[in-house]
């Protein structure tokens, strides 16, 4: 039975440091205003993780004493990457693990609110697609 339970790997995210890095992804139409959506997503994140960072800040300086591991930041950040039709943003956070998913929700809510808030300076991309120019038609019915 135990051979069962134990198939993949078990994670203890509470042993020495009791947060984890998260990451939203949004994808944003090109011709929006893109430092205005790196603010929104930064301060949305900021918003809700924002107490976290000094506590995750200790917690890693001691894992860094006793591993000997590189030094990271555990603020939140953003990064673009352009894609074929649109650019994504990525928004990398540390979270309290037990509160992963309402935080994500919590963030995610806050950004589209922002982002309806900007009148169409930023605006969402999807994989929809928009005819720019239709040729005209002559349809001749015969009687």
């Amino acid at each position: 039975m135990n051979s069962y339970v134990f198939k993949d790997p078990v994670l203890n995210y509470s042993v020495d440091f009791p947060f984890l890095w998260d990451e939203i992804k949004i994808s944003v139409r090109y011709g929006s205003n893109i430092e205005l959506a790196r603010n929104i997503f930064i301060n949305s994140g900021k918003e809700y993780v924002g107490d976290y960072v000094f506590l995750a800040q200790k917690h890693w300086g001691e894992m860094i004493d006793k591993y000997r591991i590189e030094e990271a930041s555990v603020e939140p950040m953003s990064f673009i990457v352009a894609i074929d039709n649109w650019i994504e943003f990525s928004l990398r956070y540390v979270v309290d693990y037990k509160l992963r998913r309402s935080t994500k929700d919590k963030i995610f809510i806050k950004i589209l609110q922002e982002v309806d808030k900007t009148k169409g300076k930023v605006q969402l991309a999807s994989a929809t697609f928009e005819l720019v120019a239709a040729p005209s038609l002559n349809v001749k019915i015969k009687k």
